[in-house]
C-alpha cells in the first residue's frame, strides 16, 4: 500500500500544484471564504466524495466510507483563509486580490487535504473504516473557525477517534516533516483597552488625568505581571502591539486605547494571568484618576498533542520518508485553533517542510514574501494518506 500511496501522489501531483495556485491567488479573509469552499466543493463533485457544507461559517466535511463502513474514524483538518496583507512575490500565481494573500500556507494545507481525499477515494476499498475532511474557515481571526464549527455540531453525527493536521514550516526543508508531543503551541487571548480621564492642554497636566502617563504605565505593570507574578517554570509572553494616543504636542487625548496577546502554555497559569491582568490594568488606571474599559476575548487554548497518536504517526512518517526526513517539532508561542479538536480528541499537528530552492526569497509566515517550495505539496498529500490509511489499521 505504501507504493500504491506514493505512485498516485507523483500521479496526482500537477493537478495538486494547480489547486494550490488557483487557490494563491484567490485567497480570501477570515469568514469570508465562500469562494474557496465553492471551488472545495466542485472538486469533491467531480469525485463524487460526499459533504456537508456552511458548518460554522462557511466549513465543509467531507467523508469517504471504506469497504468497512464506520468501523473506525479519522479526521483530517485543513483552514481555508488567508491573511490580510499585499503580496510581494513576482510569480504568475500570484494574489489577485489586492491586499489579500496566502501568507501562512493554509492554501497548501488545503491542497494537500485535497490531494489525500482524491488519493483515498481511489483506495477506499483497501481500507476499512470512515475518513472525514474538515476544511475550515477563520482559523486567522476570533473566535475561531474550529470554535465555530463544533458549536455547529460537526462532529455530531458521526466522532472520530483520533485527528490529524498539518502546518507549513518555513524553516524545515522540503521533503521533511516534524513531530513533537504534549503542549507544542501557547494560548492566545486577545486584549483590548480603553483609558478614559480628563484630557486637555498638555502644560497644565495638574488639572487633569493623564490618560498617556495612566496607559504607559499600564504597560509597565502588565510586564511586571509577566516577570514578578507568573509562574518562571512555564513559558508565557504578554505583548501590546497597539497604542494609539490621538493628542498633539499640547494636547492630552481624553482616552487612549491599546490592544494586545497573551500567551500561555498552560491552562490554570493562563486562567491566573488573566485574572491578574485585569486587576492590574484596573488598578493602575485608577491610580492615575482615571477609569478603564476592558475587553479580554476568550481566546485559543493552548495545542496539546496527544502522546501516543503523535508518537505513532512519528514512526508511521518514518516508514514512508525515512528517518532522515522525520525531526523533533520545536515548540512555538503562536497559536492555533486546532487546540480546540485536540481538547476533545486525541489529536496530532505536525509540520510540513517548505523550504527549498524555489523559495530562496521567503521571509517567513505572515510576511509579503510568503511562499513554498511545490515540491513539499506531494510529501504532505502522501504523508497525510500514509498516516490515514496506517491510523485506520491500528484503531
Amino acid at each position: 500500500m505504501k507504493n500504491t500511496i506514493i505512485q498516485l501522489s507523483n500521479q496526482i501531483e500537477e493537478n495538486i500544484i494547480s489547486i494550490y495556485r488557483h487557490l494563491h491567488q484567490y485567497p480570501e479573509l477570515s469568514f469570508q471564504e465562500k469562494e474557496t469552499a465553492a471551488f472545495i466543493e466542485k472538486i469533491l463533485q467531480k469525485a463524487d466524495i460526499s459533504y456537508h457544507k456552511r458548518i460554522g461559517g462557511y466549513g465543509i466535511l467531507a467523508r469517504i466510507d471504506g469497504k468497512e463502513k464506520g468501523k473506525h474514524v479519522i479526521a483530517l483538518r485543513a483552514d481555508m483563509d488567508a491573511l490580510p496583507i499585499e503580496e510581494k512575490n513576482q510569480i504568475k500565481y500570484r494574489s489577485k486580490i489586492p491586499h489579500v494573500m496566502h501568507a501562512c500556507g493554509h492554501d497548501a494545507h488545503t491542497a494537500c487535504l485535497l490531494g489525500t481525499a482524491l488519493i483515498m477515494n481511489q483506495i477506499r476499498n483497501q481500507f476499512g473504516g470512515t475518513i472525514l475532511f474538515v476544511f475550515q474557515p477563520g482559523e486567522e481571526r476570533h473566535p475561531g473557525g474550529a470554535r465555530l464549527m463544533l458549536q455547529d455540531g460537526l462532529f455530531d453525527e458521526i466522532r472520530p477517534e483520533c485527528m490529524i493536521a498539518l502546518h507549513t514550516h518555513t524553516d524545515i526543508p522540503t521533503g521533511t516533516v516534524a513531530f513533537g508531543t504534549g503542549c507544542i503551541m501557547a494560548s492566545a487571548d486577545e486584549i483590548h483597552i480603553t483609558v478614559k480621564g480628563k484630557g486637555g492642554h498638555g502644560a497644565m497636566p495638574h488639572l487633569l488625568n493623564d490618560t498617556v502617563l495612566a496607559a504607559s504605565q499600564i504597560v509597565i505593570s502588565l510586564q511586571q505581571v509577566i516577570s514578578r507574578r507568573k509562574d518562571p517554570f512555564i513559558p508565557a509572553t504578554l505583548s501590546i502591539g497597539r497604542f494609539i494616543a490621538d493628542g498633539a504636542t499640547n494636547i492630552i487625548p481624553q482616552e487612549v486605547q491599546m490592544s494586545g496577546t497573551l500567551r500561555c502554555m498552560d491552562e490554570q497559569e493562563r486562567l491566573k494571568l488573566r485574572s491578574l491582568i485585569l486587576q492590574t490594568i484596573k488598578h493602575t488606571a485608577e491610580s492615575y484618576g482615571c477609569n478603564c474599559e476592558i475587553d479580554m476575548k476568550n481566546g485559543y487554548p493552548a495545542l496539546v498533542n496527544d502522546r501516543q497518536i503523535t508518537e505513532d504517526a512519528r514512526n508511521y512518517a518514518i516508514e514512508l520518508l525515512g528517518k532522515e526526513h522525520v525531526i523533533p517539532l520545536e515548540k512555538r508561542m503562536t497559536s492555533e485553533d486546532f487546540a480546540f479538536y485536540t481538547r476533545i480528541i486525541p489529536s496530532t499537528f505536525f509540520r510540513l517542510g517548505i523550504k527549498g530552492k524555489t523559495n530562496l526569497d521567503c521571509q517567513g509566515q505572515h510576511t509579503p514574501n510568503f511562499l513554498i517550495d511545490e515540491t513539499a505539496l506531494k510529501t504532505g498529500v502522501k504523508t497525510l494518506s500514509w498516516l490515514t490509511y496506517r491510523f485506520l489499521n491500528k484503531l
